[in-house]
């Protein structure tokens, strides 16, 4: 039996803004539980934010996966829309051109998190 898993993608729009898109990465049976295909990275990043963190627009510096280790990000796109990532959501940030996305700390805690680089 097939399941998936959830991964936010933040992207760019042919209107220059970046937008929000759930999508579901397939997993398929394994002997230890579900598993996905094999995806290609090019380097994995540890990063640690403070909870002052409050980044005003900004593009993703690369096409990366971001995996929220503890703490949570608020993520801000140019039509206001806003979402919260919490500790173990994973996103898929791709708006590398355009306005960009603002991000912030939540509630004042800081946030280590993985970057997984795709290019």
């Amino acid at each position: 039996m097939a399941t998936t898993m959830k991964v936010t993608r933040l992207y760019t729009g042919d209107d220059g803004q970046s937008h929000f898109e759930d999508i579901e990465v397939e997993l398929g049976p394994n002997r230890v539980g579900q598993i996905s295909e094999r995806f290609d990275a090019t380097g994995l990043i540890f990063r640690e934010t403070s909870g002052a963190y409050d980044y005003d627009f900004h593009n993703a510096p690369r096409r990366q996966y971001i995996v929220n280790l503890d703490g949570a990000v608020e993520i801000t796109v140019g039509s206001g829309e806003k979402r919260v990532l919490e500790a173990g959501e994973v996103f898929l940030a791709e708006d590398t051109t355009g306005q960009g996305h603002i991000s912030k700390a939540v509630n004042g805690k800081v946030r280590h998190s993985l970057f997984i680089t795709l290019d």
